[in-house]
């Protein structure tokens, strides 16, 4: 079964992929805040393909879909800013959760056609190959990125802001980031995040809840997050506070 539904991620992300044109700057809906026309193209390639296979479909761009044993939770395109000027970061995150667990997980890089894959107990790969975060354990060392603005320096090495929080999850899990997190005032939704969390926890990464709150939900909440390569670089974050 999960061959089955990492099959049908596949297939939904890929053609996500032929529907969207990146950098047409085609700008807003008008149907909801920061929503994208390119979000509602790709949105529906997704509730079509993932409802048509059986699957319960919750994605940010229109909620609750269909019902089955499992619900993929979808960001349809994660980076929708960057897609719509042009910017080469943008992707396709799909989670599936059953009976309140992560299951299987998929983040497709649209940009460059890397994808990165996950089951539950199984591992984590990108394009294939088994992947790992850094041994990185010190802030002095880290490269990081964030989702909002720190309104802090906490010491690290060097910082990102690359407006696609699903990969930048799995950047931490295969290594060419540190630490990613959600700053002070900012949060993200499951479908930000799921996939990669999977991803992440699979390749060995370390991931947290700033509040301790519960990470896999179908729900749409608030949620911020924190994702290190190593525990003693989440432990050291920790102590000294959201940036």
């Amino acid at each position: 079964m999960r061959d089955t539904l990492l099959d049908t991620l596949r297939t939904c992300a890929r053609e996500i992929g032929e529907v969207v044109r990146p950098g047409e700057r085609a700008g807003y809906s008008g149907r909801r805040e920061s929503q994208y026309h390119l979000d509602l193209a790709a949105d529906e390639v997704a509730v079509r393909v993932l409802t048509g296979a059986g699957l319960r479909v919750v994605s940010e761009e229109s909620g609750v879909t269909g019902d089955g044993d499992y619900t993929v939770v979808v960001d349809p395109i994660d980076g929708s800013t960057n897609c719509d000027r042009g910017v080469p970061f943008y992707a396709t995150s799909l989670a599936v959760v059953g009976a309140g667990e992560l299951v299987a997980g998929l983040v497709l890089n649209q940009a460059t056609g890397t994808v990165y894959e996950a089951e539950r107990g199984q591992g984590a790969t990108r394009d294939g190959a088994p992947i790992a975060p850094s041994a990185v354990d010190t802030l002095g060392r880290a490269i990081v990125a964030f989702s909002g603005l720190p309104g802090r320096h906490l010491g690290w090495a060097q910082y990102r802001a690359l407006g696609a929080a699903a990969l930048e999850i799995c950047l931490v899990a295969d290594g060419s980031l540190d630490l990613f997190s959600v700053a002070r005032h900012s949060t993200l939704h499951p479908w930000d995040y799921l996939a990669g969390l999977l991803v992440a926890r699979e390749a060995g990464a370390v991931v947290d809840e700033w509040d301790a709150r519960e990470l896999v939900t179908t729900e749409p909440v608030d949620r911020r997050l924190l994702v290190a390569a190593t525990a003693a670089l989440r432990d050291e974050c920790r102590a000294l506070g959201a940036p």
